[in-house]
């Protein structure tokens, strides 16, 4: 048989979440008490409502024939009165949101649908692995944008060189971030709006993390920008919002344009969200627009609890302003990649080596607050008798 794989599968993702996934399985068989603080998958379920609306839906025989790629008018429809609810502004719903199956869906497969092989994107570093990943894919070279702590991990857009900004077809950013918790003023937005007229770039902003924001930080979309929608595209999901990961729905909204490609696109590939789960879609965004208390109180204290008690234990992490993560400095002494098997193995908890988010990522542990607080207690005080007994630690 001729060689089987195709080349492209190499560069994609990260070895890096193998090798944890190894990590785990060596320390599960030596009966080690594993608490997983490594992949972002919400521990909750969705509220009662949207359980409920989604048990009605799976009940109707009518909701077994195919949807549509680009989504059910009725969601799309409460996409744009939840957008003009949370950010104030106004969206199409027929040309303007496009459904997906997940943001990772609509990242992976936008680069393909917007540009040529030979384009080149502007992705941050570090960034969410996909990033990277849609690009090799669509064979578009990759300029990695760092991203760094003495910048409050913001870009420096005058950093980027001429010849880059100009020939790009677009730039993708992701704030509140993941991996690195780090939020930008609605002022950074406007400059980027400003920076992408100038030199005809799209913006792609990856706003998954909106409503997981704390000590009374509210998070802008890039589309509240005067003139953004001519220039920009925003992925929202409701996975981490609304506990939503396993239904596996999301949307992207904004620049009409981009909107019909990926659209085009996706109408070649799938037929689109269960309309069962649509339906639950709507009742979680009808649910928030109602005032049901968001999910951002119960991560505001997880992340209390672990940054204090890591504080207490000798290592100092900067808190984190939104997300479900911790992008925590590591101790003097280590790699990023040193510590965290290590700390697997010697404690059980699981976090992940910041270069797996890229090679600005080096020197740092990704924590996520996935667990309920007496976990997180444990996987605390297990660090800290870790850090306590090595001698390259704090």
């Amino acid at each position: 048989m001729k060689s089987i794989g195709s080349k492209k599968l190499s560069q994609l993702g990260s070895a890096i979440f193998s090798e944890v996934a190894q990590w785990k399985e060596e320390a599960k068989r030596q009966g080690v008490d594993i608490i997983d603080l490594g992949i972002g998958s919400p521990d909750r379920p969705p509220s009662r409502r949207v359980m409920e609306a989604l048990k009605r839906a799976v009940s109707n025989p009518q909701n077994y024939g195919y949807p549509t790629s680009e989504g059910s008018p009725e969601f799309r429809r409460a996409v744009a009165r939840w957008y003009r609810h949370r950010f104030g502004v106004e969206l199409n719903p027929e040309s303007e949101i496009v459904t997906l199956m997940g943001s990772q869906d609509g990242l992976a497969h936008l680069a393909m649908s917007i540009s040529d092989p030979g384009d080149t994107g502007i992705v941050p570093d570090p960034g969410y692995p996909i990033y990277a990943a849609s690009l090799v894919l669509a064979g578009v070279e990759p300029y990695f944008m760092p991203l760094r702590a003495e910048n409050n991990f913001l870009p420096r857009l005058e950093d980027i060189p001429d010849e880059v900004a100009r020939k790009a077809k677009f730039m993708l950013l992701n704030y509140p971030s993941n991996p690195l918790s780090a939020v930008a003023p609605r002022s950074f937005f406007e400059r980027l709006v400003n920076y992408a007229r100038k030199y005809d770039l799209l913006i792609v902003h990856d706003l998954a993390y909106s409503e997981m924001a704390f000590d009374g930080f509210r998070p802008n979309s890039i589309l509240e920008i005067e003139g953004a929608k001519e220039l920009a595209v925003e992925f929202h999901s409701l996975s981490k919002s609304f506990n939503m990961a396993g239904c596996r729905i999301a949307f992207m909204a904004g620049q009409s344009e981009v909107v019909q490609c990926l659209k085009a696109l996706k109408s070649n590939i799938d037929y689109g969200v269960f309309h069962a789960v649509q339906e639950a879609g709507i009742a979680a965004l009808e649910e928030d627009m109602e005032g049901k208390p968001s999910v951002a109180h119960i991560y505001e204290r997880r992340r209390d609890v672990v940054i204090e008690g890591l504080k207490a234990a000798g290592w100092d992490i900067p808190k984190p302003k939104a997300t479900m993560f911790i992008w925590a400095p590591i101790p003097p002494g280590w790699t990023s990649r040193q510590i965290s098997r290590e700390i697997l193995h010697s404690t059980g908890v699981v976090v992940i080596p910041g270069d797996a988010f890229g090679r600005e990522g080096e020197g740092y542990v990704r924590i996520a607050l996935v667990q309920e607080e007496e976990r997180l207690l444990e996987a605390v005080e297990r660090i800290g008798r870790f850090l306590r007994s090595n001698t390259r630690s704090c």
